[in-house]
């Protein structure tokens, strides 16, 4: 037997704090019968826990990188564009897998998935500081001096401050951009900030794990080795 709330966190629901409000809401059912009490004791082999009609079954921590696509929004869920989700084969969706962080809908490459709500937080807390490389394709060719503005932190125009980043020209049109946060279209919006409006852009990396050889929209699992890599950023 295990406390309610413990279950829906480590079947990747979300963190304690997400969990209480879950089931303050009424979504969780066990064995067809709402229940609201996150002390409630629980014993997943023998009843059914839900949420929102969905059977939860606890496989234990799991982690997924994908090599996304342009063409697809980073959400569990979208009225009118395709998600994320789709790409992840029917046992992974399963299994209550919630994107890390974003890619937008024509922003290619590593994306990570993860039923850990507790590390799914680590990774995308601005306080953390967990490094992003990007690969850019852009309108001309960075200086010494863009550089340098990225090195300091920039502001962008509607006031939005950036932590300092690295800049790295690649020559005429190509640079590689490292960010330690996750603004809205953060990276299109620094380069363009300094006149170098991007054409095409792709995540490389995301801590120390890199895309390797990962086909174009297609994932694998990490191993135990990687996961452990994630949680000591």
């Amino acid at each position: 037997m295990e406390r309610l709330d413990k279950f829906l966190c480590d079947c990747g629901v979300g963190t304690r704090s997400q969990v209480k409000g879950i089931l303050k809401a009424g979504r969780v059912t066990v064995d067809g019968v709402p229940e609201r009490d996150n002390g409630r004791k629980v014993d997943p082999d023998i009843q059914t826990v839900a949420l929102d009609g969905q059977v939860l079954n606890l496989r234990g921590r799991v982690v997924v990188m994908l090599n996304k696509p342009a063409g697809f929004v980073t959400a569990t869920e979208d009225k009118v564009e395709r998600t994320v989700m789709e790409l992840l084969p029917p046992e992974y969706r399963r299994l209550q897998l919630r994107p890390v962080g974003r890619l937008d809908k024509a922003t290619e490459g590593l994306l990570l998935f993860t039923n850990d709500g507790e590390l799914l937080h680590r990774l995308i807390s601005p306080k953390k500081e967990v490094p992003k490389v990007y690969y850019a394709r852009h309108e001309g060719e960075a200086t010494q001096e863009d550089v340098r503005a990225f090195a300091e932190g920039l502001t962008l125009g509607d006031g939005t401050k950036c932590l300092p980043a690295k800049l790295e020209p690649l020559g005429a049109g190509r640079s590689r951009v490292t960010v330690c946060e996750g603004k809205y279209h953060q990276v299109r919006r620094m380069l363009a900030s300094r006149q170098l409006p991007v054409s095409y852009l792709e995540r490389l990396q995301e801590g120390g794990l890199t895309l390797g050889d990962l086909p174009r929209g297609q994932i694998r699992e990490l191993t135990a080795g990687e996961v452990e890599l994630l949680e000591s950023l």
